[in-house]
């Protein structure tokens, strides 16, 4: 979260954005606008029209979702409250910071002890430390009358997917019944202690297989990483809200979310978080390392669940940024991020509108889109800077600055205040992230956590691997020729030769 008293979160920091900004507009030659009216402002004008489209479309839906279809929703489950049902909580913990884990099993257990039922917290652990800090906290909160009980499995630190293949083994053991609610935490998140009593009656929907929250981020790191992770959660607080309106999410974050017991309990669930992979038709089969939330999302979506987004419910996470640089924090977490999504975005996308929506198909499409779409603005501004106009990307960039800073005021319907440096960081993430994940996309086998130093076994050394590896940077790089073409051609920079 932002400090208390951050000057670019206050009116007089918007003020002064607005001013900067109509000064660098009114600063510009009358001759430099001239190249609105060229064939680069049309090209460069439709393609931020689609863009732009898409996104007033997912800012709209998300508006009605919140204001409109969710409070009724909401009232009819609470309607259909239940006492009694037992509930689950399974958290996996794997080199936190001692702090964060006693913050995040004090959550859990406050969230047992509010339960509206009997609960059990799961904890899913390697190290012995962990084991003498859980016992202990479990010793000091719960009494011998409480409805609460523990259950402790530790594992070798193969990774987090071994330690939700266990949790979900152990919770089986249990015998819960079908319609016990089981929550997945993350080792550093922190839920409300209301939880399990805001989530469950949205299950009396059969249809309904899990559900997610909104997150709020405790950043520990640079001033920068607190700014950006904020935006992060607003722009995902938006964007959850829309595809809320299908009842379909496109992930389930791996930092809480609440199944049904029947599906953690289904064998073929518990195979799929536990070793994912797919069949590429140029990089072979291999094993996801990450994304697991993508895989129980997928099984879900497979199998014809709904998924929803609870936009009023909030679970605080610790975010330590994985490097001291910015950049290099940034590019390692969108590699994490991006690649989990695209993995599995082929999949998702053969499912079919048909049988998972129209609208939530082309939102998986558009995934695959954006990452080429994001970067026509930027290619073709800086061509025609070199070869049209220099003063091209002048104007780009006052465009930039005021089309994202309406971006960041919309912002303020997913939180309360905005910072004006959010204007420069939606831009980063467009512009880098669209780099980062053209990279990822002829890469897919490329796969490291940030906090484990877990990586796909392979041999380096094989003539194949060697061959795969070149052959990646060759479509990679061809891909990139054929953007700059494409944006030459649009601008007028080239013409297509007559035969």
């Amino acid at each position: 979260m932002a400090s208390a008293g951050d000057f670019t979160y206050s009116p007089a920091a918007h003020v002064l954005m607005v001013l900067g900004i109509a000064v660098a507009a009114t600063s510009l030659p009358s001759q430099a606008y001239a190249i609105i009216d060229s064939k680069t402002g049309l090209a460069i004008g439709l393609i931020g029209a689609w863009r732009y489209g898409w996104g007033i479309l997912h800012f709209l839906r998300g508006v009605v979702y919140r204001s409109y279809m969710y409070p009724r929703m909401k009232r009819a489950a609470m309607a259909r409250k239940r006492e009694g049902f037992a509930s689950y909580l399974l958290v996996t913990s794997f080199r936190i910071p001692t702090e964060t884990t006693i913050e995040v099993y004090r959550a859990a257990f406050a969230a047992a002890l509010k339960a509206p039922g009997p609960a059990t917290v799961v904890a899913s652990i390697v190290d012995l430390s962990d084991l003498r800090i859980i016992k202990k906290l479990y010793a000091a909160m719960v009494a011998d009358t409480d409805p609460v009980d523990l259950v402790i499995v530790r594992i070798d630190g193969s990774g987090k997917r071994d330690a939700l293949a266990s949790g979900f083994r152990a919770i089986a053991r249990l015998f819960p019944a079908p319609d016990a609610m089981v929550a997945v935490i993350d080792g550093d998140s922190m839920v409300p202690e209301d939880l399990v009593e805001q989530c469950a009656p949205f299950f009396h929907d059969p249809n309904v297989g899990a559900l997610t929250t909104d997150e709020i981020a405790e950043v520990h790191g640079k001033w920068i990483f607190q700014q950006w992770w904020a935006l992060r959660f607003a722009q995902r607080h938006i964007l959850m809200s829309s595809m809320g309106l299908s009842r379909r999410v496109l992930t389930l974050t791996g930092r809480m979310s609440m199944f049904r017991a029947s599906i953690i309990c289904n064998p073929d669930f518990v195979a799929q978080v536990e070793v994912d992979f797919i069949d590429h038709p140029r990089l072979g089969r291999f094993k996801f390392l990450t994304g697991d939330d993508k895989s129980s999302w997928f099984w879900l979506l497979r199998n014809g669940y709904q998924m929803l987004y609870l936009p009023d419910v909030m679970v605080k996470t610790i975010e330590d940024p994985p490097s001291k640089s910015f950049f290099g924090s940034a590019a390692m977490l969108m590699v994490r991020w991006y690649g989990n999504m695209l993995r599995t975005n082929r999949r998702a996308l053969a499912l079919g509108p048909r049988r998972i929506g129209y609208f939530v198909w082309w939102a998986i499409l558009d995934q695959r889109l954006s990452m080429w779409t994001c970067l026509v603005g930027v290619t073709s501004a800086i061509l025609a800077t070199l070869l049209v106009s220099p003063f091209t990307l002048l104007v780009y960039g006052v465009w930039i600055l005021a089309s994202r800073y309406a971006i960041t005021l919309s912002l303020l319907t997913a939180r309360r205040q905005v910072s004006i440096v959010a204007p420069l960081l939606l831009y980063f993430n467009q512009i880098f992230g669209s780099a980062m994940k053209v990279f990822i996309f002829f890469h897919l086998d490329r796969q490291k956590w940030t906090r484990q130093n877990t990586t796909l076994a392979k041999a380096d050394r094989n003539w194949l691997a060697t061959y795969r590896k070149y052959e990646s940077k060759l479509y990679q790089s061809v891909s990139i020729l054929a953007l700059i073409t494409a944006c030459s051609l649009m601008i007028g920079i080239t013409t297509i030769p007559r035969l």
